[in-house]
């Protein structure tokens, strides 16, 4: 028998997705809701603005990021199964793995990959080819990448660190990543749209990312996925929001599928929600880590989750364990982040009973501060960063994308800093609605920050 409340969440959806969507210049978008253990799904707009094929709720879209929750849980069945101890070397089960730092390399462990504390270089997005090997030549071409931190000494977002483990359970499963995903987690939770590649999304209606045109306006990406050899970090996976509130079904079920099966421990599935590390003041991110969970407190409500973006697409997810309560939000361009703010800030609201935070915002009235620790030149193989002081006093940053964020379209970023709190800056002009936050990380022996930290630790190379 339906209830009333998921009655009401899905006429809420079909009235106000499709105003909403058209009112935020975004091509296409789909939502779904589990509640009271049922699940209201709407869509709205477009799969692509070249085709003009209408979204369906059978849609599928990119996950993006989100995928890393998937491969946590492949991972997380490893420990169940007695084959990996999270605090040991990720050497005792996956030898073969190197980083330019030989130290770093036989200490780093699961769990520090997992929360995203292995500290190394965590944006190599190299194309290894589309063969089922794909992971495997990715590991081997890290070799000489750099190690930025200590293990386990600060939180730093890592793609690369969970290539690695979809290479772990490649090893321990003796399968391809796709293969062991679809076995054992969207066979045994019935969820038959579960694309971990094009060549499964083109046998359905597939969302196609859109990215800004000369004039602005959302148009098709050029490029519908990333590199096969990423795809446990998140760059092929694609699904519909039905098929995403299923996975949190099963978590909020301690583990369980709908058909009684076992797909996770309970105790496993406490231990991915537990509190890992605490995660710089940043903008649009948890205050701390699980196990491949962003975790953070509405009103003092305990919400986890992730998001997702790729070439043109953005996933948002959301779960409110105390109240049994799951969103998805799925879209392909325009301004999805207003889009989020409507729809996954009413459901959370009329739902659980929580506000979404408010974004930080500069002050009013900035005050004086010393820059010079700040002022320099970072860079990674994603971003190239600047930070100058001009001769009116005022601090600015100029951020350049490099290697693949260029090629899939990213512009470059300018923008001045005033202080917001200890050795974090925030901008003063919006960036996709939210205002940039900037943390200055170390010191070196001359007294100059070591890293500037956006989610990523960036090194100083000045």
């Amino acid at each position: 028998m339906t209830t009333t409340r998921v009655h009401d969440v899905q006429a809420w959806l079909e009235e106000h997705l499709p105003r909403l969507v058209a009112a935020r210049g975004v091509p296409g978008a789909s939502a779904a809701v589990l509640v009271d253990g049922e699940i209201a799904a709407v869509a709205a707009g477009l799969t692509s603005v070249a085709t003009q094929v209408e979204a369906d709720t059978e849609t599928v879209f990119q996950i993006g990021s989100v995928t890393k929750l998937w491969t946590s849980a492949l991972v997380m069945q490893l420990v169940d199964d007695g084959l990996v101890d999270l605090d040991q070397p990720l050497r005792t089960y996956l030898p073969e793995f190197t980083i330019g730092d030989e130290a770093a390399s036989a200490a780093i462990t699961t769990r520090q990959l997992l929360c995203h504390t292995a500290g190394f270089e965590g944006d190599i997005f190299t194309d290894t080819g589309r063969g089922d090997d794909a992971v495997e030549k990715y590991l081997a071409s890290i070799r000489d990448i750099p190690q930025l931190v200590e293990p386990g000494e600060v939180f730093s977002y890592n793609n690369t660190g969970f290539v690695v483990l979809g290479r772990l359970i490649e090893v321990l499963r003796g399968k391809p990543f796709d293969e062991v995903l679809v076995e054992r987690l969207a066979a045994p939770l019935g969820l038959t749209s579960v694309s971990p590649s094009p060549y499964e999304a083109i046998l359905r209606r597939a969302a196609v990312g859109h990215v800004p045109g000369e004039d602005g306006a959302p148009e098709a990406a050029p490029t519908w996925a990333l590199a096969r050899s990423n795809a446990p970090a998140g760059s092929m996976l694609a699904m519909t929001p039905t098929d995403l509130v299923g996975f949190a079904r099963m978590h909020l079920a301690g583990g369980t599928a709908p058909d009684g099966s076992v797909v996770l421990q309970p105790a496993t599935v406490a231990a991915m929600q537990s509190k890992q590390v605490k995660v710089p003041e940043l903008a649009l991110m948890g205050g701390y880590w699980g196990l491949g969970w962003e975790m953070d407190e509405y009103d003092g409500v305990r919400v986890i989750g992730h998001d997702g973006g790729t070439i043109g697409q953005a996933a948002f997810f959301r779960v409110v364990p105390d109240a049994e309560v799951a969103i998805a939000l799925l879209t392909n361009g325009g301004d999805f982040l207003g889009l989020y703010g409507d729809v996954v800030g009413h459901l959370l609201a009329e739902l659980a009973g929580v506000a979404l935070p408010g974004a930080k915002v500069p002050p009013q009235v900035p005050q004086p501060f010393d820059a010079a620790p700040y002022l320099g030149h970072y860079a990674d193989t994603i971003y190239d960063i600047t930070v100058s002081q001009r001769e009116d006093g005022t601090v600015w940053l100029d951020r350049v994308p490099q290697d693949i964020i260029a090629e899939i379209g990213e512009k470059p970023l300018q923008v001045q800093l005033v202080h917001l709190e200890g050795d974090s800056l925030i901008s003063l002009d919006q960036y996709y609605g939210l205002h940039p936050i900037f943390a200055f990380v170390g010191r070196n022996d001359e007294g100059l920050a070591k890293y500037v930290h956006y989610g990523r630790v960036v090194a100083r190379v000045d």
